[in-house]
């Protein structure tokens, strides 16, 4: 196993258990690892760190696979998936719903392994050098799980192109789906786009914030921004909402919105397509209100460096939809941009109150669902905030 040498001091985070290593903090390689290869940690002194994948493009130049010294093989991917599919099994085995996030990368001790299940369906996300170089022995782990019948790779984020790693979506285990894949959540179906629709097909991470619209929607008049394949949209209706306006660019995703209202014999919404900035703006000069506003925007800044741009289109949607809103209205606000801290985007949300000209509180606080854990030596993992505010009576 080729040794990576770290320069002295830097080995801290490590000693914290932190699953990643800059290529900043790198002293030498000794040796020529190929993308993905399993290199051995160790501090300028020589002492052992962690074993991890090499990732020679990427600035995020090692993800640690163990803390101890073992061998990463096939036994090992089978190991950390099985544990992983156990920690979600009452979940999937409720009344709930029928799908989960079953790895969640770092917090699950498989960096750049995403995965969730649909149903019969598990569709995987391989998005760094490490993942990509074992991809067969996941691919493997996951079709041999209880009720999993095929396996789908959607590796198509642009995040693997850090890695150096090309765009990559197809089947990877079993048959084709012989029709459109349904799941259910809170009672409601909804199709999965897997094949082609956004990350693996579905918001699994939102479930929990589903629900709380749903029981706040009673003859509440409703607007849904970014509303994808309806999730939030949905709820609502089922909630008892007076009426939903639901916005997104996409006009396959607002088919597959439609086809979800009649397939749960629902009222279907307004669905509009086109640029929700725009539309917001028009419905601002229209003199429209709503009781109930969900931003819900597509990942804005995948990095902190992207921050300072994102922060900007994120106050100017917050800004509207305060504008938008009926006194006592409530705005459910969510960022799953991984470069904004729960903070920065607070503050964000009070800045956009402040401009609105509107008294705002804080009513709660909502995140991912418990099926995307939260490692705690790994912050970053942090990635979906909300904030649920009513505006003053």
């Amino acid at each position: 196993m080729t040794p990576l040498i770290l320069k002295p001091g830097r080995e801290k985070s490590l000693k914290r258990h932190h699953p990643w290593v800059f290529a900043g903090a790198i002293a030498r390689v000794e040796g020529d690892p190929e993308s993905g290869e399993t290199v051995e940690l160790r501090s300028a002194e020589g002492a052992f760190l962690a074993v991890a994948a090499y990732s020679p493009q990427s600035q995020i130049r090692a993800r640690v696979w163990a803390w101890e010294e073992r061998d990463i093989d096939t036994a090992f991917f089978c190991e950390r998936i099985t544990q992983a599919a156990q920690a979600r099994e009452k979940l999937l085995a409720s009344s709930v719903t029928n799908s989960a996030r079953l790895v969640h990368g770092e917090s699950d001790g498989l960096p750049g392994v995403i995965a969730d299940q649909y149903g019969d369906t598990v569709v995987v996300q391989l998005l760094a050098a490490g993942a990509e170089r074992w991809r067969d022995a996941i691919a493997d782990a996951f079709a041999a799980l209880p009720i999993v019948t095929r396996v789908w790779e959607r590796s198509d984020a642009d995040v693997r192109t850090l890695e150096g790693l090309p765009s990559r979506s197809g089947l990877l285990r079993g048959p084709a789906a012989a029709g459109p894949i349904i799941i259910h959540e809170h009672g409601l179906q909804f199709r999965v786009e897997f094949e082609a629709g956004h990350k693996t097909g579905y918001y699994l991470d939102q479930r929990d914030n589903h629900l709380f619209l749903k029981d706040i929607s009673k003859g509440a008049v409703v607007l849904d921004c970014f509303c994808y394949s309806g999730g939030f949209a949905l709820h609502a209706l089922a909630g008892g909402a007076r009426s939903v306006t639901a916005i997104d660019s996409s006009d396959p995703a607002l088919a597959t919105a439609r086809e979800n209202a009649t397939l749960n014999n629902l009222p279907q919404a307004e669905w509009i397509e086109g640029d929700v900035f725009q539309t917001l703006r028009k419905f601002r000069d229209a003199g429209k209100r709503f009781d109930i506003i969900v931003l819900d925007p597509p990942k804005l800044a995948p990095t902190a460096a992207h921050a300072e741009k994102a922060a900007r289109a994120y106050k100017d949607a917050n800004l509207l939809g305060f504008k938008l809103l009926n006194p006592g209205g409530v705005l459910m606000t969510y960022s799953c941009s991984g470069g904004i801290s729960p903070d920065l985007f607070q503050k964000i949300v009070a800045g956009a109150a402040l401009d609105a000209g509107v008294n705002a509180r804080v009513e709660a606080w909502h995140h991912a669902a418990a099926d995307h854990p939260l490692a705690l030596n790994f912050p970053e993992g942090e990635y979906l905030k909300g904030l649920v505010c009513r505006l003053a009576s």
